[in-house]
């Protein structure tokens, strides 16, 4: 088994990354997916979240008003650092089982854990290998306006909450430069896999 902490910020080329990975046989575990799992309707999680932040936060239907709550934790540091403190346990422990049931099926399986928050999240996890995927901050404006219609005045303050690139770039052992055209960062990632791929077989053969 093998650990690949998948990592950038918001806008960077991460899903594009993760997703070529998977097309070689990477087994993809989304932090995003996870956080959102451990907060469905009828979660502690979920019930969590509303004894500290109030009903404001919930939908009609009970489930978690993600609009809401963004709106309190992205204004608040203290409110981001408490939303944390209910999600982050929930979805390491959740990331646990599913290491561990990929590692029994395959002892030389190539895990992406694709998570945004590596950086700030204090890298809680062990990891054998961490890929920064990187762009300037005017390019991921551009995509997130292009992309998802975000205003410019959100996406500028999206990315300030998010680590910097220098504290990013201090922890990588791989950087993807999706600044370039896309097959340009497929490329990259068609390198990295094969480098992947061999530490991978060398530690499940000494295994």
């Amino acid at each position: 088994m093998f650990i690949v902490g998948l990592t950038g910020g918001i806008a960077s080329g991460k899903s594009t990354v993760a997703r070529r990975l998977v097309a070689h046989g990477a087994i993809h575990i989304d932090a995003d997916a996870l956080s959102r799992e451990v907060v469905q309707t009828g979660t502690p999680g979920l019930s969590a979240i509303v004894d500290d932040f109030g009903q404001a936060v919930l939908s009609p239907d009970g489930s978690l008003d993600r609009a809401a709550l963004g709106a309190i934790v992205f204004a608040d540091p203290d409110a981001r650092l408490r939303l944390e403190a209910i999600i982050h346990p929930r979805v390491h422990a959740r990331t646990a089982e599913l290491i561990a049931a990929a590692s029994a099926a395959d002892p030389a399986a190539v895990i992406v854990y694709d998570v945004p928050l590596l950086v700030e999240a204090r890298r809680e996890l062990e990891f054998d290998l961490i890929v920064v995927c990187e762009a300037p901050v005017e390019v991921r404006i551009a995509r997130l306006h292009e992309h998802r219609g975000m205003p410019r005045d959100e996406a500028e303050r999206r990315i300030r909450s998010q680590a910097t690139d220098e504290e990013r770039r201090a922890i990588a052992d791989v950087i993807i430069d999706t600044n370039d055209s896309l097959e340009r960062t497929l490329d990259q990632v068609d390198e990295l896999w094969i480098d992947l791929i061999a530490r991978s077989r060398d530690r499940a053969s000494v295994s």
